[in-house]
């Protein structure tokens, strides 16, 4: 056989995976919140990963994985704990490892910045386990793709995760998750006509917030405190509440009220720690403020860093006038384009 031949892998394997914004009613999709309502929305840009598929002789090592917003590319020996390098990466590779017969090349890409409070983590962890279930049964659904990538967060890692983010990225559209016990959940997709889903996509922003979401200490302290109080907690009940507000308003094309259930689950945020609202992000809600928004949700869990989605008016002159405010206000924040994506997880394969 040529190296021409050789170096030719046998199957490409894509998989995209959309990020998440807008989830009112976070944090009750967690153990020790008991049960949860989310409500939460798919956006691009998606995380995408692309696997070459080799035969097992043609290939010095039988993984290799390539990190590309980071510039890393390396081998992963299975049946080895996970390096500190990339350990989401290779625990997921491990949750589906690939049949003995092939390599693999694994190239994983997201226009997110890293660490944008926005489930980019589980996007990329649902992608990569549905391009490998694509090897084997290619037969898994997505939401079993969503808990299985729950379980490598979860079990194989020993983090911190509720359920939302990955059936957000797995489903795709805008959804109710409704939890009766952590963490299974049934996901209800709210459907719209196409023009209030083109006005919401229009009014929707997210904002970078300049750097990488970091608050694990006060999380900690959140659930350790939320673990003594109990799933009947008020923040907690503020937040189950502003999901079923979103859903509400959003099918009455209402943007005031929906606007109003971002604020105030962003104040039961507060409520549950004051630095869960960073400082950056409120920055950036005086800004929202001053230009008339109708709505804020810091993204995720929150903490300092991370993203804010804002939900702006009917005016597109005003929208256009905030954009610019933006990073006049601080340099270091940024409007990231997207789309709401109707689309969750996505596998295909491309003739190489």
């Amino acid at each position: 056989m040529s190296h021409r031949d050789a170096s030719r892998p046998l199957r490409l394997i894509n998989a995209t995976a959309p990020i998440r914004i807008c989830d009112t009613g976070g944090w009750t999709d967690t153990w020790f919140a008991g049960h949860g309502t989310i409500f939460n929305i798919a956006v691009t840009p998606c995380v995408e990963v692309q696997i070459a598929v080799y035969a097992r002789d043609q290939r010095t090592d039988q993984i290799t994985l390539s990190a590309e917003n980071y510039g890393e590319r390396y081998a992963v020996r299975l049946g080895q704990p996970p390096s500190k390098r990339h350990a989401l990466l290779e625990a997921a590779i491990a949750e589906a490892a690939p049949p003995e017969d092939v390599a693999l090349e694994i190239t994983i890409s997201s226009a997110m910045p890293a660490g944008a409070s926005t489930g980019t983590s589980a996007a990329v962890t649902v992608a990569l386990l549905g391009a490998l279930d694509a090897l084997t049964t290619n037969q898994t659904t997505a939401e079993q793709i969503a808990y299985r990538a729950h379980r490598v967060e979860t079990q194989r890692l020993g983090l911190q995760s509720g359920i939302q983010d990955q059936l957000c990225s797995a489903c795709g559209g805008i959804n109710l998750i409704e939890m009766s016990a952590y963490p299974q959940a049934h996901v209800s997709q709210v459907q719209i006509a196409d023009p209030l889903w083109w006005e919401l996509e229009h009014r929707l922003l997210l904002v970078f917030l300049g750097k990488t979401h970091s608050s694990s200490a006060v999380h900690e302290q959140v659930i350790r405190r939320l673990e003594q109080v109990g799933s009947a907690a008020a923040e907690l009940e503020a937040l189950r509440r502003a999901a079923h507000q979103s859903r509400s308003a959003l099918l009455q094309g209402d943007f005031v009220q929906l606007g109003r259930a971002m604020i105030e689950n962003t104040a039961a945020q507060y409520a549950l720690h004051p630095a869960l609202i960073g400082s950056e992000a409120r920055e950036l809600i005086a800004l929202a403020q001053e230009h008339k928004v109708l709505g804020w949700k810091v993204n995720g869990a929150g903490g300092e860093g991370g993203s804010l989605t804002l939900l702006c008016g009917s005016s597109a002159s005003a929208r256009r006038a905030l954009i610019r405010a933006i990073p006049q206000t601080n340099p270091l924040f940024h409007v990231i384009p997207i789309t709401l994506s109707r689309a969750g997880l996505r596998v295909w394969e491309t003739t190489p």
